[in-house]
Formats: C-alpha cells, structure tokens, sequence
C-alpha cells in the first residue's frame, strides 16, 4: 500500500514516521511520501496561492503547481485520488475498508481558502471530509486518513486487535482494564477476573450494546 501525501508543510507530518504508522514504514509494510507542492511551482518565487478571482477573504492555491505535482507522483492516473475538503464524504470505517482495495492512493492537502475548483475537476476522483467543522488546512485530515488505513495493512496491527474494536461490527467498543486491580477505589469488574471466559464475553457483548445504544444510537439504525 503506497499512500502520496501532497502539501505546502511537508513538516507537519513527522508524527507519522513514529510509533505504528512509522514502525509499518520501516518494515515496508506501507509506503508514505509527503510531496511539497512549492517544489513545482513553475515562477521564481515558488508562490503556490494568490487571490481569488471575484473578490473575498483570503487565498487560494494555484492550479499550477497542484496540476504539476499530481502529474509527477501519478503520470498515468493509476492511483486513487483524494482531495481532503469538509464539503467531502464523511470518512467513517466503510470508507477506510474502501481505500484499502486501492494500491496506491494520493491525498491532496489545501490550505487557507482551499484550491482552485479545476483542480478537482481535472484530477480528482473524490473528496473527503473528516467532520462537519473547518480546519485550517488538509494536513491533518491527510494524517488521520494515513492513519486509519495504514492500521489495517495486513502485518500492520496483529488482527486480534481489529476485531472488537469500535465501529468493526457496527457498535462501540466494551470498556478496558488492567493493572491494578483497585484505583482510587475505583475496582475492575467482577467479571474480569473470574477467569470465566464465557461470561467475559457476555459482558464485553452487553457493554458494548449498552455504550452503542446511549452513545451512539445512529450506529443501530
């Protein structure tokens, strides 16, 4: 799994090169590249946005330099390509399950106003929102995109760990303990510790039904 990263702050993504996500790329498990849009600016100044055309707050990033990055990390148009804009389809587990079919996906990053609508026209296959607010750029969206498909790479997190999780059979996740056993007077359930493994399940099953139910009821409809 190979996933482009293009943006104007290639800096911001150093956290993805630490614990699992930057363990998978040592491992070759997956493949990130973060690619500076202002290294295809084709002016002396490497300028990426400028004002918009009718008027209004802000900048925007310039067809140019995105159209010539796109056309270097992707020639031929065989990867996926994702512009991460809140106007997108909302990112939930489906969609993750989604992009993994793909062998490599590219992730546009805009910042300040966003990008010159021929952008997507010409080069992008869907948008993608993480939520219903606005950010200040794409960058961390882009990050919780890498993210969440990179867990589910095959080598990546051993699949015990992906089974019971939230949202992997549509409900939320049974509450977790360990050690100690009392904290702050606070006590681990019963039930964990009984050694009964059926009953274990039981309560985990009903604990998640329970949380889905008052938390989350959308998840039951």
């Amino acid at each position: 799994m190979k996933i482009t990263v293009l943006t104007l702050f290639p800096e911001m993504f150093a956290p993805l090169f630490s614990s699992i996500t930057g363990r998978a790329v040592e491992a070759g498990k997956i493949e990130i590249d973060i690619v500076n849009i202002r290294d295809f600016a084709d002016n002396k100044h490497f300028k990426c946005d400028d004002y918009p055309f009718g008027g209004g707050a802000g900048m925007v990033m310039m067809p140019q330099p995105i159209g010539s990055a796109i056309e270097a990390v992707d020639p031929e148009h065989k990867a996926h390509r994702i512009y991460l804009s809140p106007k997108g389809e909302t990112l939930r587990q489906d969609k993750v399950f989604q992009l993994l079919q793909y062998g490599h996906i590219v992730l546009l990053c805009g910042h300040y106003e966003g990008v010159d609508q021929r952008v997507i026209d010409l080069y992008i296959d869907e948008e993608v929102s993480i939520g219903d607010y606005v950010l200040t750029g794409g960058e961390l969206p882009a990050m919780v995109v890498c993210d969440c498909v990179a867990r589910y790479v095959d080598g990546v997190i051993a699949q015990g760990s992906l089974v019971d999780e939230s949202f992997a059979n549509g409900a939320l996740e049974y509450p977790q303990y360990t050690r100690p056993a009392e904290y702050k007077g606070l006590k681990v359930p019963e039930v964990l510790l009984s050694g009964d493994h059926k009953k274990i399940d039981d309560w985990r099953r009903a604990e998640s039904e329970r949380l889905t139910r008052t938390r989350r009821p959308d998840l039951k409809q």
